[in-house]
């Protein structure tokens, strides 16, 4: 069985933390620690897992940092790495940054760029920009989380921070049941012809038709970003719990290999696993 790295891995634990959002998703609006990780994976060949920041309220920022570099150093659980929570649209940034920078285990940052609170264009202001640079200077990555139609600011974005790497969440955030999709395609092959952006693929379970939904649904936007990027630029994410507002854990581990099944075994590898491993810096 292929050993898989979960790059995109939510947890939340609503005795410590406080998560705006989660007031509109009563679906999800409960805790879900390592214990319910464990058990949701169980028997899939998770090796490793990049921890992924969950929107907390700010003045819990800094505790849930702490909170899962924590869980990176313990030997009981899978984490070895985390992407936290940041805002570099602010003066403190660098400072906060400094604070956690010299840690193995911080691999990266992200803020959600589709929010009213933070809206997509934020990331071109020049000291959201100059942060984000700064995240380049100390060897971290920056998620970009953009919704479709405003792909090209991250194009931007990127084009004005060369030497940090990104991650782009979701597959660009394309929506499954969209009738429409051609601007998606070309903004999200445009995003691709930068060389220090990567694709995660995942989050669009959450957009297909409940209870409904079939792998040959979710197939063209897959394998779109695997042309547009190349095999080794796409690494696997669960969004684990978020995705169980439609599908199990093992539902959409299947079905992402039902997609890829006509793929070279080493293809298969790398999205599951090598090409996570490599640009993380994991092994």
């Amino acid at each position: 069985m292929i050993p898989i790295i979960d790059t995109h891995q939510h947890l939340w634990d609503l005795s410590k933390f406080r998560l705006p959002w989660l007031e509109g998703a009563a679906k999800i609006n409960k805790s879900f620690v390592m214990k319910d990780y464990l058990e949701a994976t169980e028997g899939l060949n998770v090796v490793k897992t990049v921890y992924m920041e969950v929107a907390v309220a700010d003045e819990h920022l800094i505790g849930e940092a702490e909170y899962v570099l924590d869980l990176c150093e313990r030997d009981d659980n899978p984490m070895a790495g985390a992407v936290i929570g940041g805002r570099p649209g602010g003066v403190e940034f660098q400072a906060y940054i400094n604070r956690f920078k010299d840690s193995p285990y911080l691999k990266g940052v992200r803020t959600v760029l589709h929010s009213s609170d933070t809206p997509a264009e934020t990331c071109l202001k020049p000291e959201f920009v100059q942060n984000v640079q700064y995240l380049g200077e100390c060897g971290l990555r920056f998620d970009l989380c953009l919704p479709s139609d405003t792909l090209l600011d991250g194009a931007n974005l990127i084009d004005l921070c060369p030497n940090t790497q990104f991650v782009l969440d979701h597959c660009g955030n394309a929506n499954v049941q969209a009738q429409d999709r051609s601007q998606w395609r070309r903004d999200i092959a445009e995003i691709a012809k930068r060389e220090n952006v990567v694709c995660k693929i995942s989050g669009i379970i959450a957009s297909a038709k409940p209870d409904s939904w079939k792998p040959e649904d979710l197939a063209p936007i897959v394998l779109h970003c695997a042309e547009v990027f190349g095999k080794d630029r796409v690494i696997f994410a669960s969004d684990w719990p978020v995705c169980t507002l439609t599908a199990s854990y093992r539902e959409w581990v299947g079905a992402l290999k039902t997609i890829v099944a006509d793929w070279t075994q080493e293809d298969q590898k790398k999205l599951f696993h090598d090409n996570a491993e490599r640009f993380y810096a994991l092994s």
